[in-house]
């Protein structure tokens, strides 16, 4: 004991001494002597002395097959005295380390010359003896990886040698430490505890980022609270004479289960409210460190909230949730499936987070969230060429060839980053099940029974790509599915079964197994279209050698510049950019003619000619604008006879459709710039004959500014009830009464002049995209002008056509 003393100790070179046991220094040797009788240096040299006695009696123990219980092992063992404890790799589960009770007993294992289990041959040897090492507790709250400041997070990113080795460093950086993962583990046990007490044959299932495989440090615990067997032991409890279930796994009815909490409840008949009320009885009073528990009854999926006061550590306990468990493991069967899904998904869901697109920590809103973010990574990642990751239905085709012939597969390649659970893996009886809640979730347990993906494109390379694929999307126009692999047409989608009752929006993701559930119906067009500027400018961002390459002179590149927030942000958009793309909204549709358009063959067609018609009508009789459409074949040559030089232009301009975004050429220039005729044409003569349409206009008075003042002017008692702040017939008014200030009825000459250009837009989404871009071009010398007009046409008109279409008898 003195030599071990002696070896804790440290004479400092100015004086005073240094445990180094205990990691604390004092000043001199009275105080030495004070710390060394004290409680903390008895303590940690009594754990040290029960470690190296344990070091000494156990085995370390490896090349059983992966999933191996523990107490398979301990039975093994068994066979040569008595076994204390058996300890599991958590990180990748290989190896363990076996203590048994004395050296008698360990000298007796490692006579054997060959040990072997269930056909696999153990490596069996003493465990290594390391050095006991002393871990100061962290402050309340320390559970959590200390919060990297942005500063630190580019330094460190900074110093890797590509984007490859930063990508994987993000990772490094924001999953769970291992206190943090241990911690979680203890609650998960305690809360299994407290609820049998309560709910015998209950289990608590942790799910979501705690166990997909894509935790960050502080995420929320979210667990799900099975009762079925409880139910079933209640009804045994009620009805003595009918046997219990018939796996034998209900427990044996308690004698004091009268006295117990579900004497006051029926859970086969009680709400979920009730239930949840219950389970927050039960945390709050019989919980210890559980407290600001709430009941959230009206949330899509009903919950109780808590917070777990020494490690600041906030969860959720939900109990009718089972789609999520098999949502977790579909997530855990990806990252295993591929090494590069991590990565991409941690950089994704950091880069969203810092531009301000997904991330609320309050919950709700129009952001994105992790899991939709999640989503649409895998759904990229099985668009690739070859992919990467195969579909849900591949996967659900691939299990039944799993059950057929185990062996028709071929191994995963190696490398492959198996996610640790430890105690937060699923039970056999829920692997098992493939149907829940009526849904289909049929894909193989083991992924080292997949055949690996051909695809060979580094980490780099598919981040650019992700932002390249999105930046021009059809959110709206299709549903994004994993099942299938591909964007699938809204009308499809409605028609379907399923598809039917999935809630339609700006962004439209459909969830891998419940196909009604949009997972980002939250989103807003506002956040859709910041979400796909961005990825614009990070597109472009990424063709860059500065996100390519290292920087040699000690400058940020590659991660860090993208992920600074607004560094990526676009531009402003010039006169040669001015594009408004009207998404597909069949949601403002009433039911009927929604029903028709989806059901008619020519749907793209007739879908154009309406928001066409829409245009037309905002610019034309909501604010007073002059529009010609342009004409086509003999009609445009009668037009230029009488019109002169503008029909000539006008016949340039439809016989050379320009692509959406396009320059103008200076005839086109010239054709814009001509007066429009003062008789406007019917709004019902603009529909389309194709695909594209031009219209030349012109504004006469500023009926931009101003609006909400004439607007709040122009509510009144004498104002339609019916005409509501929006309405079109009230800013078709408004717009009147701004001429009428300006006084003149029609000046001589137009404020400003332009073209517009209706055509059917040609994204990443393919031949279903559904999006109407409208080009405009204004005259050369009116560009800078115009841009005040643009910027309120950006958020005034898809609102005005979206009402003209909701208007629609």
């Amino acid at each position: 004991m003195a030599e071990s003393m002696h070896e804790d100790l440290e004479s400092l070179p100015r004086g005073g001494f240094r445990c180094r046991l205990c990691h604390v220094t004092v000043a001199n040797k009275p105080s030495l002597d004070d710390h060394l009788r004290g409680k903390k240096h008895q303590r940690l040299e009594s754990l040290r002395s029960i470690r190296q006695a344990q070091e000494l009696c156990s085995v370390f123990v490896s090349g059983f097959r992966k999933g191996t219980p523990a107490s398979e092992l301990s039975d093994y063992f068994q066979a040569y005295g008595e076994v204390i404890s058996v300890v599991m790799d958590k990180d990748k589960g290989v190896y363990a380390i076996v203590q048994l009770q004395d050296r008698e007993v360990l000298e007796k294992v490692l006579a054997q010359p060959q040990h072997s289990l269930g056909g696999q041959k153990l490596r069996v040897k003493p465990r290594e003896k390391k050095d006991f090492k002393y871990t100061p507790p962290r402050k309340q709250g320390s559970a959590k990886r200390e919060q990297l400041s942005p500063e630190k997070l580019a330094q460190q990113l900074c110093q890797a040698n590509d984007v490859d080795a930063q990508m994987s460093l993000l990772v490094q950086l924001f999953e769970f430490s291992e206190g943090e993962r241990r911690l979680r583990d203890l609650l998960v046990t305690l809360f299994q505890e407290v609820f049998l007490e309560f709910f015998p044959g209950s289990a608590i299932l942790p799910f979501g980022s705690s166990v997909n495989g894509f935790d960050v440090s502080g995420c929320d615990l979210d667990l799900f609270l099975d009762l079925e067997k409880t139910k079933k032991f209640q009804a045994s409890a009620k009805s003595p004479a009918e046997p219990l279930a018939e796996d034998g796994a209900s427990p044996e009815p308690d004698t004091r289960s009268e006295d117990s909490i579900l004497s006051d409840i029926d859970l086969a008949s009680a709400t979920v409210p009730e239930v949840l009320e219950l389970v927050a009885t039960v945390l709050r009073k019989c919980v210890p460190g559980v407290h600001h528990v709430q009941v959230v009854p009206n949330a899509r999926r009903p919950v109780v909230k808590f917070c777990h006061k020494e490690s600041s550590l906030r969860g959720d306990i939900s109990i009718d949730n089972k789609l999520a468990l098999r949502n977790t493991r579909f997530l855990q069967l990806c990252t295993e499936i591929d090494e590069r899904v991590r990565p991409l998904v941690y950089a994704v869901r950091h880069w969203a987070k810092q531009q301000a697109l997904a991330g609320n920590p309050f919950g709700g809103g129009p952001l994105l969230n992790n899991y939709a973010l999640t989503l649409l990574v895998l759904f990229f990642l099985q668009t690739r060429s070859p992919p990467v990751l195969p579909t849900v239905a591949r996967l659900k085709e691939l299990s039944g060839k799993q059950r057929e012939d185990p062996a028709a597969l071929l191994p995963c390649a190696s490398g492959i980053h198996v996610v640790a659970i430890s105690l937060f893996s699923f039970p056999a009886e829920d692997e098992e099940q493939t149907v829940v809640d009526g849904w289909d979730c049929t894909f193989p347990k083991d992924s080292t029974q997949l055949e690996p993906s051909s695809n060979t494109e580094n980490l780099c390379t598919l981040l650019a790509e992700f932002f390249n694929v999105f930046r021009d999307y059809d959110f709206a126009g299709c549903a994004i599915s994993l099942r299938e692999g591909r964007p699938l047409p809204v009308t499809s989608v409605l028609t379907s079964e399923a598809g039917s009752k999935l809630k339609l929006g700006p962004f439209n993701l459909q969830d891998p197994f419940e196909l009604s559930h949009n997972v980002a119906a939250n989103v807003n067009k506002k956040t859709v279209l910041r979400f796909q500027r961005c990825c614009q400018a990070a597109a472009k961002y990424c063709r860059s050698l500065q996100y390519q390459r290292k920087s040699s002179k000690g400058k940020i590149w590659g991660l860090v510049r993208l992920f600074q927030p607004g560094a990526t942000e676009a531009e402003v958009p010039s006169a040669s950019g001015l594009v408004i793309d009207f998404p597909l909204t069949l949601a403002v549709l009433p039911a009927q003619s929604r029903e028709l358009l989806c059901q008619a063959e020519d749907f793209h067609q007739q879908w154009f000619r309406k928001v066409c018609a829409g245009i037309a009508f905002a610019l034309q009789d909501v604010l007073k604008c002059s529009c010609s459409e342009a004409q086509e074949g003999v009609e445009q040559e009668q037009q230029a006879v009488t019109e002169g030089k503008r029909g000539e232009e006008l016949t340039e301009v439809k016989a050379e459709q320009p692509l959406a975004g396009s320059k103008r050429s200076l005839d086109e220039e010239e054709a814009g710039s001509s007066s429009p005729s003062p008789k406007r044409p019917r709004t019902d003569t603009l529909f389309p004959e194709g695909q594209s349409m031009t219209w030349n206009c012109a504004v006469w008075h500023k009926v931009w500014l101003g609006r909400r003042r004439i607007r709040r002017q122009l509510r009144g008692p004498q104002l339609d009830l019916q005409q509501t702040a929006g309405s079109l017939e009230l800013e078709a008014r408004v717009s009147e009464a701004i001429s009428q200030q300006e006084g003149e009825a029609r000046p001589a000459d137009p404020l400003l002049q332009f073209t517009v250009r209706a055509r059917a837009a040609a994204g990443a989404s393919g031949d279903h995209d559904t999006r109407i871009r409208l080009c405009f071009d204004p005259a050369p010398e009116q560009a800078a002008a115009f841009q005040e007009f643009f910027h309120f046409l950006q958020g005034f008109l898809p609102r005005a056509v979206e009402q003209h279409l909701a208007s629609e008898a």
